[in-house]
């Protein structure tokens, strides 16, 4: 698994790329934005500083093979709307957890149904993926619903030991 050099991912809209210090105020916006933010638990960032230093983190977590992270713009925009990753692999590299946000005014749009689904595909054809995780907030319907109409299916009996409020959701890749 490696990820140098980066993947860059097209879709018809969209182009997903590597994040950059040009970013910061986006990722500033996304990472401190209440809308954005209202059924994720995670430090709010409070400065651009403080985005640029998540950018750092995560283009070293790249580099390190912790994870893989992309920024979402529109084809035509060289501006983030939203970000999507993979994260959080199994030992054997055959499970992660995917992550995503986006901008409200991109909401309903059917973006991050595209780049959802470009991610899925990547993990299959390039990581090999077994297994794809999703960790949602319970009451979040927007979320539920894109992973549902990806094929992810809930999984009951598991609880997620850092947010009781999450529920845990599974895509079997064959």
């Amino acid at each position: 698994m490696n990820f140098i050099p980066f993947p860059n991912l097209q879709t018809d809209r969209l182009l997903l790329r590597q994040l950059d210090k040009k970013d910061a105020n986006a990722i500033f916006f996304l990472r401190s934005d209440a809308t954005v933010n209202k059924y994720v638990k995670r430090p709010q960032t409070d400065t651009i500083q403080d985005a640029i230093d998540f950018i750092n983190k995560i283009n070293t977590g790249i580099i390190e093979k912790d994870w893989i992270f992309w920024g979402i713009t529109l084809e035509d925009s060289p501006n983030v709307i939203g970000t999507i990753c993979l994260w959080n692999f199994s030992k054997d590299r055959k499970i992660a957890e995917i992550g995503y946000d986006l901008h409200p005014e991109f909401h309903k749009k059917g973006i991050m149904n595209e780049a959802l689904s470009c991610i899925i595909n990547y993990g299959l054809k390039s990581l090999n993926l077994k297994t794809i995780e999703a960790y949602t907030h319970k009451n979040n319907e927007a979320s539920i619903n894109l992973l549902l109409n990806n094929g992810f299916h809930h999984i009951e009996y598991r609880t997620d030991n850092d947010n009781p409020d999450n529920s845990i959701f599974s895509l079997e890749l064959f």
